[in-house]
């Protein structure tokens, strides 16, 4: 039986969770689950989303996670980018007004459908987020050190952090034999 690679991604809003995970998905032949997608769903549905250190253990029973990254972007960047982001909704597509814009202000390039920005990307709600999320994150971060899966990268643009990202990923999936499956999902816990 082959053995799953099992990844995760953890980084603040707009960190750029969702544009590494594409990369790796394109890079080594992956598809990506957006918990981002998957918590507005959530929410919606008033059912919530794995995030505290109690469902990050609970997680760690029925799956051992191979690798996790963690992404860590100065408030300024996150800001800026937060503040810039708009999203087809149907698709989930983002589009950033200052580094990925949409060749029409305000539509999507596939549909031609509106854009929106979601309420937690505006900036009077970014602090709370960031907030919230340190909070919650900092145990998690700590558990996954502690069991040196935890990758962490620093920077302000994903250009720059990605090379490393991949070049770790490159490393790890090729200590595993060759006809593993290999899975990576994209989360914020």
């Amino acid at each position: 039986m082959a053995k799953l690679f099992r990844a995760a991604i953890m980084g603040p809003p707009g960190s750029g969770k969702g544009t590494i995970s594409q990369r790796i998905a394109q890079s080594f032949g992956l598809q990506y689950l957006s918990s981002g997608h998957f918590l507005r769903e959530g929410i919606a549905a008033k059912t919530g989303f794995p995030r505290t250190l109690g469902q990050a253990l609970a997680l760690n029973n029925l799956y051992q996670l191979d690798l996790v990254i963690s992404l860590n972007i100065p408030y300024e960047t996150l800001k800026e980018r937060l503040s810039d982001r708009w999203i087809h909704p149907a698709s989930g597509r983002v589009y950033n007004m200052g580094f990925n814009p949409p060749r029409v202000q305000g539509k999507d390039d596939i549909t031609g459908e509106p854009l929106i920005q979601h309420d937690d990307d505006k900036p009077q709600a970014l602090m709370a987020r960031l907030r919230h999320y340190k909070d919650v994150a900092k145990p998690v971060i700590d558990l996954y050190k502690s069991q040196g899966i935890l990758h962490s990268f620093s920077g302000t643009e994903t250009d720059r952090i990605w090379p490393y990202i991949n070049s770790l990923l490159s490393t790890k999936m090729h200590t595993q034999p060759s006809d593993t499956y290999v899975n990576s999902k994209k989360a914020l816990i």
